[in-house]
């Protein structure tokens, strides 16, 4: 029986490398131990049932050395990390897969277009569906379980029904040529690259003000009919009339926009707004160009006669009209790749080159007159129109521009050489337009700028200097 137990408590042989253990050793107990859960590896029920085996294995094969603990551990552990062990192949989760082809979905679309909740919430049934097809292999993973929440929060916030039409993860295979945010992703899909495309803002408003693709900033008298945009796609034209007797400055009265045909997406159409008269369909009596339910193009009214917006999905294009009191505004989001399509013939673009210089009215660097060096107006010329001080003026602009930036100084402008508050409205729309399409927001706001280009941290009196001094310029 001694012998016996000696076997069992200190085997000896070649499983030994220090040979029998010290007399001073105690003998572990003959009763077994209890069971200690084994260590189950990132959530994986495998390692328990593999550490068994092992147990059975060495039992039914005594002759074979018991593993040292760390060692045992350290399989456990590789097992774990792998998510497969001897004793069980578990399917793979595959939410790495599912987000990377919701960011493919979602990543070229435009927040701007009347298409985007309803191509956003597409791609969000497609994702939900995706993480339910893998929901069994990634039970217990947190990355799964935050997507699913995720999900859920995203289809509240977008009111997106549970059911509905979901995008394919394929984008060649959705293919839409009457779609320019589709038709552009499979470029950028076959030429490996992954940046959306390049967006151009153009702006007019005021006096008028006029902020080019480049976003220079000018203020202009180009009185008369002149080209806004002229390419390929698309052609703006506005007319300006003197806003007041005895001074250069004018302001927009028409807006003439012409979306040209485009293959089968659409015919083409005509819009045409005057003081007045802001209709919310074209010229031929339609709200919309091409077929089917998802239109080409179409005119949303915002608000009647006086804000309608325009949607071209053919060519990635937006546009926003309004009338602010008795004068129009344009502003317009345009893919740099389309703006620049146009022959040599057609260079007469004040969104793209800006006013030619013999129109201009401000020193060209975005700023309001910034010549210092000028005398200054008699203050009998600064208050001819009634109503407006330089003081009062600052003050009713900061009231609904508290950044005095260039669009604060337009305004000021504005109100001294008319005398409208109506231009306070228009310099806050435009601004408001310029958040809603500009795709940088580091530049929403310009500010003046010195000789130099580089931008003026100046006091407010030397805002106010320039100002009076553009306001002489425009009087004499």
């Amino acid at each position: 029986m001694m012998r016996k137990k000696r076997k069992r408590g200190a085997p000896l042989g070649p499983c030994s490398s220090h040979g029998p253990r010290p007399a001073t050793a105690p003998a572990p107990s003959p009763s077994p131990e209890p069971t200690r859960p084994a260590w189950t590896g990132m959530g994986l029920r495998a390692a328990p049932s593999c550490a068994a085996a092992a147990e059975v294995e060495q039992r039914r094969r005594p002759g074979l050395c018991p593993p040292p603990l760390e060692l045992l551990l350290l399989l456990l552990l590789s097992l774990g990390l792998l998510h497969a062990g001897d004793c069980q192949q578990p399917t793979q989760c595959r939410i790495q897969k599912c987000t990377t082809d919701f960011v493919s979905l979602t990543s070229h679309l435009n927040s701007a277009t009347d298409s985007f909740d309803s191509e956003f919430c597409k791609a969000l049934r497609a994702y939900a569906g995706c993480t339910q097809r893998t929901s069994k292999a990634c039970r217990g993973n947190l990355v799964y379980h935050s997507a699913v929440l995720g999900i859920s929060d995203l289809m509240s916030q977008r009111n997106c029904s549970k059911d509905g039409p979901t995008s394919s993860t394929n984008p060649e295979v959705t293919h839409d040529p009457c779609n320019y945010h589709s038709h552009a992703g499979v470029r950028e899909h076959r030429r490996g690259d992954q940046n959306p495309p390049n967006y151009l803002f153009c702006g007019l408003f005021g006096d008028p003000h006029l902020r080019t693709f480049k976003d220079h900033f000018q203020t202009c008298k180009v009185e008369g009919a002149w080209p806004l945009i002229d390419n390929n796609y698309l052609s703006v034209q506005v007319t300006n009339v003197p806003v007041v007797p005895g001074s250069s400055a004018t302001a927009t009265n028409k807006i003439t926009i012409i979306f040209k045909a485009h293959h089968e997406c659409t015919d083409q159409k005509v819009y045409q707004a005057v003081t007045d008269d802001l209709p919310a369909a074209f010229v031929d009596g339609t709200t919309s160009g091409g077929d089917g339910d998802a239109k080409s193009l179409r005119i949303v009214e915002r608000e009647s006669g006086h804000y309608v917006e325009m949607h071209a999905r053919y060519i990635g294009t937006t546009v926003f009209v309004r009338q602010v009191g008795r004068y129009l505004t344009l502003a317009i989001r345009m893919p740099e790749d389309l703006a620049m399509s146009y022959e040599e013939s057609q260079d007469l673009q004040l969104c793209m080159n800006g006013c030619p210089v013999s129109e201009r009215i401000d020193d060209g660097q975005g700023q309001v007159s910034a010549i210092l060096g000028h005398s200054l107006p008699h203050t009998s010329l600064v208050q001819a129109w009634p109503g407006y001080t330089l003081e009062t003026a600052n003050t009713q602009c900061h009231e609904k521009m508290p950044v005095k930036d260039i669009y604060f100084q337009s305004c000021v402008f504005d109100l001294l050489t008319t005398g409208d508050a109506n231009f306070t409205a228009a310099a806050h729309s435009a601004l408001e337009d310029v958040e809603a399409l500009h795709p940088r927001k580091e530049r929403w706001h310009i500010f003046p700028s010195s000789g130099n280009g580089t931008p003026r941290g100046g006091s407010d009196l030397s805002v106010s200097l320039g100002l009076m001094c553009l306001i002489l310029i425009v009087f004499l």
